[in-house]
């Protein structure tokens, strides 16, 4: 069919035509600002889930829904950064924010306090490569400190005041929250409980994998209280097939019964799988009937696109170490392993690969369901390195040499 008509979006992010099956997160956010924009406190939430059921789609939503509500929106992608680039995104960010709210020359005398806190914030950073780009001279004793959490917490009361004064809210949606360092991550989590206590109408709310529920209780105690971490996964299969058949359907093209059920099961309802599959169906279709040959025809299109680019671009960021530990846990199965296991097929002693494994839970490439257990944190990443690395790596593994005794 006509490609300028396909109706799916197979892209890192890119709302598709119909989003189905996450009005429970939608509603509790809706729920969220309102409560906060009468002064009421609520719950706020780290959206978890692994690479590709919708986690930055459903962040974009919270953009829609926020703006509707007239509150001012910053979006921000964590990156592994020190705190001092760190305070220093949150400054232009915020700054920006503020500037929003209130025009400078309409500023009110809590418009400028937090400005100035602002400033405060920005200076405590080291000063390679900042500058201040106003003239707004630091407050004293506020955002000073030169503790992160402290100084976040100042900048964060003062702009959630001034908000409040103009009838007008701001949230803060951080993607990809485990690449925070525990210490951004404590700050934040640090800053809002101070806004909920002050009944401020501003808020952080995050989207990361799985992970995150634990990192954020490492950091702090009390994130269990504050947050609420809904987990979202692959849709039902009646949101699966809504979420194929619907944007067909824009179009005026129509799904066979038969052809809707292969494609679930193939998809196994992921998001962002039914988006590439759907993409390359349309391109095979041959008129606005879909059948199931259509389906099968555009399979190996479908494996192919994953193949090289949203699997292979992860498994080319790996050592050929971290590659042979990801081949090992392939050839166990799907599930979460256990480290003992994987460390068995590669030949070597848990102690000998435990570093490996941590380093691919830093990058972001395998989460701890649970404590001894690794799992892949993207769906079907077993099934794709059996097929990119057809055998086991058995590669050699650095000793260290016992120092000479004197």
């Amino acid at each position: 069919m006509d490609s300028l008509r396909n109706p799916y979006t197979p892209n890192a992010g890119a709302s598709p035509e119909i989003i189905v099956g996450r009005d429970e997160q939608t509603n509790a956010f809706t729920i969220l600002l309102t409560r906060l924009s009468r002064g009421r406190t609520g719950q706020s939430m780290i959206i978890t889930g692994l690479r590709g059921v919708g986690k930055t789609v459903l962040l974009n939503e919270f953009v829609d829904i926020a703006r509707r509500q007239r509150w001012e929106v910053v979006e921000v992608e964590a990156s592994k950064h020190d705190d001092d680039r760190f305070r220093r995104t949150m400054f232009s960010q915020l700054r920006a924010a503020l500037l929003r709210l209130s025009p400078r020359a309409r500023w009110t005398d809590r418009g400028r306090r937090a400005a100035e806190v602002l400033s405060a914030f920005a200076l405590t950073a080291k000063q390679d490569g900042l500058t201040v780009s106003w003239d707004i001279p630091p407050a004293e004793g506020l955002a000073d400190h030169g503790d992160l959490g402290m100084d976040l917490t100042d900048v964060f009361v003062a702009l959630g005041e001034a908000a409040e004064e103009q009838n007008r809210g701001v949230v803060l949606l951080v993607d990809e929250v485990q690449f925070l360092k525990t210490t951004q991550l404590e700050a934040l989590i640090q800053a809002v409980h101070k806004t909920v206590q002050r009944k401020l109408p501003i808020t952080f709310v995050g989207a990361g994998l799985p992970q995150i529920a634990e990192l954020a209780g490492d950091a702090k105690s009390y994130a269990e209280r504050l947050f609420t971490f809904p987990k979202i996964d692959s849709l039902s299969d009646d949101d699966a097939r809504k979420a194929l058949t619907e944007p067909a359907s824009t179009e005026g093209a129509e799904f066979d019964t038969d052809a809707v059920q292969l494609a679930v099961e193939i998809t196994q309802g992921y998001p962002y799988f039914i988006q590439e599959l759907g993409y390359q169906v349309w391109e095979v279709a041959s008129d606005d009937r879909i059948s199931r040959a259509d389906v099968e025809a555009a399979q190996e299109a479908y494996e192919d696109k994953l193949d090289s680019s949203f699997f292979r671009v992860r498994l080319d960021r790996a050592t050929t170490l971290q590659t042979a530990y990801m081949r090992a846990m392939a050839e166990l199965g799907p599930e979460p392993q256990k480290a003992a296991d994987v460390a068995r097929i590669m030949g070597r002693e848990s102690t000998q690969v435990a570093p490996t494994r941590a380093e691919l839970i830093d990058m972001g490439l395998l989460y701890t369901p649970d404590h001894g257990y690794a799992a892949f944190t993207v769906p079907d990443f077993d099934k794709f390195m059996l097929r990119a690395v057809p055998e086991l790596i058995v590669p050699e593994i650095q000793r260290r040499r016992p120092k000479n005794k004197a």
